[in-house]
């Protein structure tokens, strides 16, 4: 007869006589969550290459150069996530410490002169010439990772906030603090809500959880409105018509391109705001492309493609099997929806433009292959998914 760890894990070694154990279906958030993350990917691929064939042509002479990078980094990125997928994410666990450790000194290290490149007064990147990484990309993962590990062994004393939010909030306000110093408002945002949601899924008490995000955010928009320069980038979507040739130029020509393509679009490959109108259109401002070349049912399309990963995600976090699976779940699923609302929010003039790019869409390597890493991490929750229990029936 098979042994009870052969009807577990599925082994091949079995009874010559015993029926084979039929592995569990796949959840119908697995299948899903896969089907929308398939279809960003190409989405992204095709829209990098027609918002940037005429930057690419000008610079690089040729129009695919940028496209066949960003599709390199796509096969790098999907690399990574089977790998993530194939190995049980409690293994992941053991890692976070070192991971985390790693993304800090990374960090550090973009500020160092000489080390960290500086690109449009920013030093969020590591390397040269054409290899590059950003270490604020790993810090999602990891910072992910640490607290999910963390609040899911500590599950028995949520009360107590020294064991629990103060050792996550001690790390996290040491990673914001680095990536101010870039400085990258946006990716501080969205590993801020990273942070919050999980610790909130987790049970942290709301009145000493409420009072950390209110001080953390004040933090924050201090250190954004510090400099008058920093002040005038971020409050520019307000009153672009200001200054429309300086700081609201971004904002204005985005709006433009996106009135242009009306309900159906201009038509793919057709944008004009491409045409060194627009600057960054095939990076952070490429909802405006599609909202030019696709119209505004194009534009809503990626909207509801990015509801329902977040809907698939909240689906894969309730039905995981284990503490730390919910709130990994949880964590990816806050990321990729809030990324996707700053950088839209930015594109549509109703927030600051922070430089975020659109998760899975828009054109660079270490948001592309990070993001799939992050995938790789919910589908693996969602593989192992588990039905909810039914409810009694009432009498």
């Amino acid at each position: 007869m098979p042994t009870p760890t052969d009807e577990v894990w599925g082994s091949r070694r079995r009874h010559p006589t015993a029926r084979p154990v039929r592995r569990p279906r796949r959840s119908s958030a697995f299948v899903g969550l896969l089907v929308v993350i398939t279809i960003l990917n190409l989405l992204g691929l095709v829209m990098v290459l027609s918002a940037s064939s005429v930057s690419a042509l000008d610079t690089y002479g040729s129009s695919w150069y940028i496209a066949m990078r960003q599709g390199l980094w796509l096969l790098a990125g999907v690399g990574m996530c089977v790998i993530v997928l194939r190995v049980d994410y409690h293994r992941w666990r053991r890692w976070s410490l070192p991971a985390l450790a790693l993304s800090g000194v990374l960090m550090a290290l973009v500020l160092v002169p000489g080390v960290g490149m500086n690109i449009n007064g920013s030093s969020r990147w590591l390397g040269y010439g054409p290899l590059t990484l950003q270490p604020s990309e790993l810090a999602k993962v990891t910072i992910l990772l640490f607290a999910a590990d963390l609040l899911a062994r500590r599950a028995a004393w949520m009360s107590d906030i020294r064991l629990t939010l103060v050792p996550v909030g001690v790390v996290f306000s040491t990673m914001a603090l680095l990536l101010m110093l870039q400085p990258n408002l946006g990716t501080t945002l969205v590993l801020g809500a990273i942070v919050v949601s999980v610790l909130y899924v987790a049970g942290t008490p709301l009145l000493p959880l409420a009072g950390v995000t209110i001080t953390g955010a004040l933090a924050a928009t201090a250190l954004a409105l510090g400099a008058s320069y920093r002040r005038a980038r971020v409050t520019a979507f307000l009153h672009p018509w200001d200054d429309p040739l300086n700081t609201g130029y971004q904002n204005i020509q985005s709006l433009v391109g996106l009135s242009s393509g009306g309900l159906t679009g201009v038509g793919l490959g057709e944008s004009r705001a491409k045409w060194g109108f627009l600057p960054y259109a095939h990076t952070d401002f490429i909802f405006a492309i599609v909202g030019e070349e696709l119209g505004l049912l194009g534009a809503l399309v990626v909207v509801a493609l990015f509801v329902a990963l977040c809907v698939l995600g909240a689906r894969a976090a309730q039905l995981a099997p284990d503490r730390f699976g919910m709130l990994l779940a949880s964590g990816v699923t806050v990321w990729f929806g809030v990324q996707a609302f700053v950088n839209i929010g930015a594109v549509i003039g109703i927030l600051p433009i922070t430089g975020v790019p659109l998760p899975f869409v828009s054109y660079g390597g270490s948001s592309l292959v990070f993001s799939m890493i992050g995938a790789g991490l919910l589908l693996n929750v969602a593989r192992q998914a588990q039905p909810l229990a039914p409810r009694p029936a009432a009498r």
